[in-house]
């Protein structure tokens, strides 16, 4: 769902979404992009050691002697998957959209969310070569700080503007507010806080807590990794399936499972089939379906999901995100087709290339951008809501403002971008330990080449 300005334009569509992506829009305590690594969108594959211990070729021996041994000949090191790359941008535009427009077919046209967590499920499988304890470990360590360094900004500004939910709540609400550290759990916050028509109107934290629900998520994701691989290696379709066999459970209300844990296993549920289908994709298992077979089936679940939308359409209709077994059918099936059709780019092809450097950017900061675009979009707003009491501006040119205004936000909501990426962005790094880097776009790499 769309942010909503305090300024006389508001965005269209304002009920809270009961549902993903509520990824980033006003969270009802929930697609989603990753960040991630999805989170791990920062780190790059995690490669496998080459294997040295095989015999090379034989070469003859033109002296006479016994045929020798040849060393073997280094492997060239693999660099990133640009197209992997690539669709985690796209996803990460295409939520900071989504939630400024609110247009519902886009969760048609592609579903980010599902994406995203296709993607980290395919980096997550290419990690457990390692041992699982040290990938948890260094999964956690790359995904919690930036949530930490979120968390510090806007809790305190919750408290500064008269949140006071221990009297409201009681001593359990301490418990809670262990969420912010490690969010196996729903963070509170407020459901109204700020002013009407103030640079935080009442909703704010709502909307600015929304992308906390990708970080649960995740987390959930990764706990569960090294057992929902093992089982995948040996039952893979069931494995792949059972996800959408619980959303169909839970996500459609014949059990209901209440509060945070509700929540956050139907996340699990709706987006768990997408995750299994990295591991899919990381074991080859999609290059040994005949491409035919796989891009059918797809096609299946897809129409499954857009039937079934059609009959529990709500007041925002199309949005899948408020859909859940829709949004896990649709996502599966999205997924499967851009990974069987996936290229294998070391570097962008073509007029692509020229955005290689926004790609690398935005694959370097994806949780950065992910935690705060709600909160930017905000702010955004608020800037183009400062333009009508500009003197003589505001007034000849405040037609022109109202109609173009979502346009004018999301011109804005960029440099604003920017500005959260140079100020909280090298946090990233610290937690990957790296040098921190202002703005790793990849313009060192090419210097150094």
């Amino acid at each position: 769902m769309p942010v909503v300005p305090p300024g006389p334009a508001a965005y269209p569509g304002t009920a809270p979404a009961a549902y993903p992506e509520h990824t980033a829009g006003p969270v009802t305590a929930a697609t989603a992009p990753g960040p991630a690594p999805y989170p791990e969108p920062v780190a790059g594959p995690v490669l496998a050691a080459p294997d040295v211990t095989r015999p090379g070729p034989v070469v003859p021996d033109t002296s006479g002697g016994a045929p020798a041994e040849a060393a073997p000949a280094p492997r060239a090191k693999p660099g990133r998957d640009r197209y992997l790359d690539l669709l985690r941008a796209v996803a990460l535009v295409r939520v900071v959209v989504f939630h400024l427009f609110g247009w519902a077919w886009l969760t048609v046209l592609f579903p980010s969310m599902g994406v995203m967590f296709a993607l980290a499920g395919s980096l997550m499988a290419r990690s457990l070569a390692r041992p699982a304890g040290s990938v948890i470990r260094s999964r956690l360590r790359r995904l919690l700080p930036p949530m930490w360094a979120f968390s510090l900004v806007i809790v305190p500004i919750m408290f500064a503007l008269s949140w006071k939910p221990v009297r409201e709540e009681g001593l359990w609400w301490f418990i809670k507010l262990g969420s912010y550290l490690f969010p196996l759990g729903s963070p509170p916050y407020p459901d109204e806080s700020g002013s009407p028509g103030g640079w935080f109107e009442l909703t704010w934290a709502d909307q600015a807590a929304g992308p906390l629900w990708y970080i649960r998520a995740y987390l959930w994701f990764v706990l569960a990794s090294p057992l929902l691989l093992k089982a995948f290696r040996k039952l893979p379709w069931v494995t792949l399936l059972a996800p959408i066999a619980l959303t169909a459970v839970i996500g459609t209300g014949l059990v209901t499972v209440p509060g945070t844990l509700g929540e956050g296993l139907l996340d699990f549920a709706v987006f768990g089939s997408c995750w299994v289908l990295g591991f899919a994709h990381n074991d080859g298992l999609l290059k040994e379906i005949p491409r035919y077979i796989a891009v059918s089936s797809a096609a299946i679940v897809m129409g499954f999901g857009l039937w079934w939308a059609s009959g529990h359409l709500t007041e925002e209709g199309w949005n899948l995100d408020e859909i859940p077994l829709a949004q896990a059918t649709w996502s599966l099936g999205f997924c499967a087709i851009l990974l069987v059709y996936a290229p294998s780019w070391q570097k962008l092809p073509g007029r692509l290339a020229g955005w290689d450097s926004l790609v690398t950017l935005a694959n370097n900061r994806a949780v950065t951008i992910y935690l705060w675009h709600n909160l930017l979009l905000m702010a955004a707003a608020q800037l183009v809501d400062e333009l009508w009491s500009v003197p003589w501006f505001g007034d000849t040119f405040g037609t022109y403002i109202e109609q173009s205004y979502e346009v004018l936000v999301l011109i804005a909501i960029w440099p604003l971008t920017g500005l959260a990426i140079l100020a909280f962005g090298w946090v990233e790094d610290v937690a990957a330990k790296r040098r921190p880097r202002l703005w790793p776009n990849g313009a060192d790499r090419g210097r150094k080449a």
